[in-house]
């Protein structure tokens, strides 16, 4: 006997205001700066548009858009060689990346 789904598969997240503010919430592994965690974590788990957003959030809550990965680079300065990351390479430059 063959059974049913009963549940539509998810393509997409949904993120509002309050999903996009937890990414504020993730805790760095030791040894790693807490900010460009967090950074990182948006850039891997949010569409570009979604990311200018927590951006936005993330500024105003104090963060520091220049932190360094344990490689000693920003999330700039990595995703300077990445071919699809021009939407995220432009908002982290409209905040002051370096």
């Amino acid at each position: 006997m063959a059974l049913k789904k009963d549940k539509q598969k998810v393509l997409g997240e949904v993120f509002d205001d309050a999903r996009v503010k937890s990414f504020l919430q993730f805790k760095a592994p030791e040894g790693v700066n807490e900010d460009f965690h967090l950074l990182e974590k948006a850039y891997r788990g949010m569409k570009a548009e979604n990311f200018a957003t927590f951006i936005e959030f993330f500024k105003a809550d104090g963060r520091d858009i220049n932190a360094q990965g344990p490689d000693g680079k920003t999330l700039k300065q990595q995703l300077e060689g990445h071919r699809l990351a021009e939407d995220y390479l432009n908002t982290l430059g409209q905040y002051g990346a370096q």
